[in-house]
């Protein structure tokens, strides 16, 4: 517990200096695209609240080494590999000029590094036919892993699009690895996440609801790193654990990333990498929120972004608590996966045609 608060302090001040110092280095630092097909906020922000997040981690597992050297060790390193994925998701915040071909790239490296130093390899998928081939060629269970975790890492880039959103899911995320690192009795892990909870807990009190602060490219990469890591070496550090626990822990967004390269692919013909308005949470906000609380003015734009969050929020829960409740048993598991994608895919196509359900409907 010691370890969650150290890091949301320490998280909560340094952010808290960054927001209050905006005005010295916001020519370098602030999202001051305000018209791009992305954008929803009315001011320029400081994107680099994952500047906060490293550095509430760092504190706490570096005060957690004097108490127990072997679990802070874990962390510490895992931050280490952590730093070419954050650092190129950083510069991008900062010069605008880092593509995701090099933020991927960044990511998998990163992963190829916690792979030699932390024994991180996927061993199987549980999927017939490929646990075969990563059984026989060790080269294929280091790209499969490689391309897992630079996917996940991308994955919760594409959700951060609202105050919010993607640092709570994270947390969801984080706390259910936090659940059964606890039942199998991997400390290292669980400190490992409760560290990074902590971390955004307060990053969140100035991103939300205010967006005071946003998480930036270099804050999503390092999130996503951090779950998509330890939940692989849950799974090959402890065989009783499903590899489809942390794969439907994380599945909205990963479907969220999957229907995009479908949607950018097949349906509209353009580069996967092509940014639109098209998410599902950009289309809540247009469809559903706006609809509701209209205006223009700074201070409605704020609310309306900020209450548009909270329906990914349940719909990530939707996967988060299956996961934490069946995670022994894979084939709960994978029913609860292709159970989403089609309430997920129902849900976008409803917003599409404009035949919302009247449940979702925010009343003023």
């Amino acid at each position: 517990m010691s370890v969650l608060i150290l890091a949301f302090l320490s998280c909560l001040f340094v952010t808290l200096l960054i927001v209050r110092s905006a005005h010295l280095h916001k020519r370098f630092t602030a999202d001051s695209d305000l018209l791009g097909v992305q954008k929803f906020h009315s001011v320029a922000v400081p994107r680099v609240g994952g500047v906060g997040i490293i550095l509430g981690t760092l504190v706490a597992l570096t005060a957690r080494y004097f108490q127990n050297s072997e679990i802070a060790t874990f962390g510490l390193l895992l931050l280490f590999c952590a730093l070419p994925a954050f650092l190129s998701g950083l510069t991008e915040d900062i010069t605008k000029k880092v593509g995701i071909k090099i933020r991927l790239l960044a990511t998998i490296f990163s992963a190829g590094l916690a792979g030699f130093f932390l024994n991180a390899w996927l061993g199987s998928l549980q999927i017939f036919g490929i646990d075969n081939l990563m059984l026989t060629y060790p080269i294929v269970a280091i790209a499969i892993t490689c391309f897992a975790v630079g996917g996940v890492a991308n994955a919760f880039n594409i959700i951060d699009g609202y105050h919010g959103l993607s640092a709570m899911v994270a947390v969801m995320i984080l706390a259910g690895i936090t659940y059964v690192a606890f039942q199998v009795g991997d400390h290292a892990i669980m400190i490992a996440a409760l560290a990074m909870i902590g971390a955004l807990a307060g990053f969140l009190v100035w991103n939300y609801p205010r967006g005071l602060i946003f998480l930036g490219d270099g804050g999503a990469y390092l999130v996503g790193f951090w779950i998509a890591e330890l939940s692989v070496l849950l799974t090959v550090r402890h065989p009783e654990v499903s590899k489809w626990f942390p794969l439907l822990l994380c599945f909205y967004p990963i479907f969220e990333t999957l229907f995009t390269i479908y949607r950018r692919v097949i349906v509209k013909r353009t580069h996967p990498g092509m940014p639109d308005s098209s998410h599902l949470h950009q289309l809540i906000y247009m469809r559903i929120v706006r609809w509701a609380i209209g205006g223009h003015d700074v201070r409605l734009k704020t609310q309306q972004n900020a209450m548009t969050s909270p329906y990914l929020w349940v719909l990530a829960l939707l996967t988060v608590i299956p996961a934490i409740l069946f995670w022994r048993y894979h084939m709960v598991l994978k029913g609860f996966a292709v159970l989403f994608a089609i309430s997920y895919v129902w849900l976008y196509w409803s917003i599409v045609r404009f035949k919302v359900p009247r449940w979702l409907s925010v009343r003023r």
